[in-house]
């Protein structure tokens, strides 16, 4: 079986700068849109005024792997389904801008990236982009239902008291 599949085409993503009323912040980053990638561009500065600034960056792959499929399961069931965008500040020409370093699909990749410190903001995805989605997802997950949990040592259970009978045998040894 193969490991993942791609969508037929590359992807952009262009940012937006917005300046916002606050204390302590003079302005918000956010992905505004991702769309299909236009061949031989590089990431540039789309507009830039007092308002707002625009940043495209493209040649995103959107992949799809077998083992993500609960994830992208939770993604589908959500009310809008979303493209999860990871990105970070670097410096361009001076500045600080918000750059794009991965798109997902999945639900549970994303919330990963999250638990690992990253910023990860959502786009709605397209019809089209929704239905590949969806395709692979009914063609590939399996349902392995709730996983039984494992007792931990401190709740006792049979290999604590292995282990005590075991060291109660060794200290009777050892008088």
């Amino acid at each position: 079986m193969e490991k993942y599949t791609e969508l037929p085409f590359s992807l952009s993503v262009i940012m937006q700068r917005l300046p916002i009323n606050n204390r302590w912040q003079s302005h918000q980053w956010k992905p505004l849109e991702v769309l299909p990638d236009v061949p031989g561009v590089h990431a540039h500065l789309l507009l830039d005024n007092d308002d707002e600034q625009r940043w495209l960056f493209p040649a995103f792959e959107a992949r799809l792997y077998v083992d993500e499929t609960p994830g992208y399961f939770l993604n589908l069931s959500s009310e809008t389904p979303c493209w999860f965008i990871m990105w970070r500040f670097e410096e361009i020409n001076g500045q600080q801008v918000a750059v794009p370093k991965s798109l997902t699909l999945s639900y549970d990749e994303a919330a990963r990236q999250i638990d690992g410190g990253e910023q990860v903001d959502t786009l709605p995805i397209s019809d089209e982009v929704a239905g590949w989605l969806a395709e692979y997802t009914q063609q590939h997950f399996r349902y392995e239902g709730k996983k039984q949990r494992k007792r931990p040592s401190f709740e006792g259970g049979e290999g604590v008291q292995k282990m005590a009978q075991a060291e109660a045998a060794f200290l009777k040894k050892a008088m």
